[in-house]
């Protein structure tokens, strides 16, 4: 990729960018009594090592004059032309977004998605800028480092990761930690460096028996290095983890790298026939990407001494779209600088990320309460997230957290409002199970279904709690309007079989009674399983009418119930 330097001698617009902003930031010095300027060098070569276009490298190398220096926008323009002046701009007017965890600053946060949404250009040279100002931190008074440094960990790293970015949002969270939760990163260097040494032995005693292996079945590798996991997300995992560290399987990981696709998955295969792999611990995201892009096998296995190791597996395009995300669907493919270089058009988004972007400016029009707004774009849209499948292996990005009810509203308000059970990788599950990544979902609708309030309990999307909210209102009663004062439980025993409990579901939807809650479990003493179905009405002669109906159904064995 080209440097700074490069594009200086080829390309006049760089050059003359780079005259433009040294000439204006003149005599200026930051508070690490460096030359103002040097920030906007740095800024400017990391977009460049991203592979961005001139344009926006020149845009990095002014995104400070109009701010801080006499330069207006009409010089910009007049200098740089349309394009240049459109993303200065821009930047200039993020320069006003101050994030301080205060309920009022909604407006700031709304200026950063309408900036994304217009040219995700800009939110380029603003993470750049932003990289550079947090390795630059230190002088900085305690006050301010706390609020940049939170501002980082709870906008800029996590829409880095949203936008693929996964080596910035790592790089970003590991310079803001110390400084926004300096107790929690004392911990964590205190209880982790011995841990850290020994595993990186371990696995260096074990690279030369992967290498060999890999060699003996043919299998070309480009690297294997060891990928230690970065501290603030290390601690994050440990808070869900109960701040176990032997349940951390991931502390040091192999990264192996190879020359393609094919390479990968026997790769895999060297590495299962070596050691056995961890149950429901291998993880496809070739197949099946993340939703920001992110594409990687991923294994566990029990190694020699019976220690557990991780594998990160995939090709050299993968690990780079990896660390830069976005920003490499738009790097030139040819690493020369060359005219075609500076003739290249402006990058624009693939239709998969500027659908994302899209989604996100039309979803920030949906808020009017600024508190709810800022609550709902660090859950829906920061928040560490998890992707579930549909049956059919559609993948839905959501929170961690979430659950089936969730995964039926992003479907689609009519699956949320009508849904009665789940099923989680063919098994039943109650509607607040929490859901995991790669877990297949399932939705079990009733057409005369509506939603209970007791759902606000437990679910985490603001598209959901405002889809039962609205659902509620429009029922004109109390929060829990569909819980009657007394319901009736009908309790089957039956085979298993995997259609039955659609069918129990569609003889109790079409006697028209709604299903309050439906579940299936096995019992312990034999091979049956117990079905219950919470009805929400206390009519026993129609009750009695829909267990005749059930009686025909293939498979059930006893059927009872009882007043709740």
């Amino acid at each position: 990729m080209a440097t700074l330097t490069d594009l200086r001698r080829t390309s006049n617009v760089v050059d003359h960018a780079y005259k433009f902003a040294e000439a204006a930031h003149k005599g200026q010095r930051r508070r690490t009594g460096e030359p103002y300027f040097n920030h906007s060098i740095a800024t400017a070569e990391r977009l460049a090592a991203w592979g961005l276009d001139e344009t926006t490298i020149a845009a990095g190398l002014l995104h400070d004059v109009v701010e801080d220096t006499k330069a207006t926008p009409a010089e910009i323009q007049k200098e740089f032309g349309d394009d240049i002046a459109h993303l200065v701009d821009g930047i200039t007017k993020l320069g006003t977004v101050k994030y301080r965890g205060d309920k009022t600053q909604a407006d700031n946060l709304r200026k950063l998605i309408l900036a994304m949404a217009e040219d995700l250009r800009v939110i380029l040279i603003k993470l750049a800028d932003r990289l550079h100002n947090m390795q630059t931190l230190a002088p900085l008074p305690q006050e301010k480092r706390e609020r940049v440094a939170l501002e980082t960990m709870e906008i800029y790293a996590p829409l880095a990761y949203r936008l693929g970015m996964q080596g910035l949002a790592g790089e970003l969270q590991d310079l803001a930690f110390p400084y926004a939760y300096p107790d929690e990163y004392k911990w964590i260097i205190d209880n982790v460096k011995e841990r850290y040494e020994a595993r990186v032995e371990y696995l260096r005693m074990l690279k030369p028996v992967v290498e060999q292996a890999l060699r003996d079945n043919g299998v070309e590798f480009l690297a294997i290095d060891f990928r230690a996991k970065r501290y603030a997300s290390l601690y994050k995992k440990l808070l869900r983890n109960d701040m176990d560290l032997e349940k951390i399987h991931d502390l040091v990981a192999f990264r192996i790298i190879v020359k393609d696709i094919e390479s990968c998955y026997g790769t895999l295969g060297v590495i299962h026939n070596l050691w056995p792999p961890l149950p429901g611990k291998i993880k496809d995201y070739i197949a099946t990407p993340k939703p920001n892009g992110y594409r990687s096998l991923h294994t566990t296995v029990f190694g020699p001494a019976n220690k557990i190791v991780e594998f990160q597996i995939r090709t050299e395009e993968m690990h780079r779209e990896a660390e830069t995300g976005i920003a490499a669907s738009w790097a030139y493919e040819d690493s020369k600088v060359t005219k075609a270089y500076r003739r290249r058009r402006a990058p624009k988004a693939n239709p998969k990320e500027a659908a994302w972007v899209e989604q996100l400016r039309s979803w920030q029009r949906g808020f009017a309460d600024p508190e709810e707004f800022i609550d709902a774009f660090k859950i829906d849209f920061l928040r560490d997230s998890i992707f579930a499948l549909t049956p059919k292996g559609e993948v839905v990005d959501l929170p961690i957290g979430a659950t089936p009810v969730d995964f039926a509203y992003h479907i689609h308000s009519d699956i949320g409002n009508q849904c009665v059970g789940a099923k989680v990788n063919g098994k039943i599950v109650p509607l607040d199970h929490k859901l995991e990544s790669s877990d297949v979902v399932e939705i079990i609708t009733q057409k005369s279904k509506r939603p209970s309030g007791s759902w606000l309990d437990f679910v985490v999307t603001s598209n959901a709690k405002a889809h039962i909210r609205n659902a509620l209102k429009k029922g004109g009663k109390s929060r829990f309007f569909n819980r009657p004062e007394q319901k009736i439980e009908i309790k089957l025993t039956v085979e298993n079989r995997p259609d039955i409990l659609s069918g129990v579901s569609n003889i109790i939807s079409r006697s028209h009674v709604n299903i309050v809650s439906l579940s299936s479990a096995p019992r312990e003493r034999d091979s049956y399983h117990t079905i219950k179905a919470l009805c929400g009405t206390d009519d026993k002669d129609k009750i009695l009418k829909i267990i005749l109906k059930l009686k025909t159904l293939k498979g059930v064995k006893e059927i009872d119930y009882r007043f709740v």
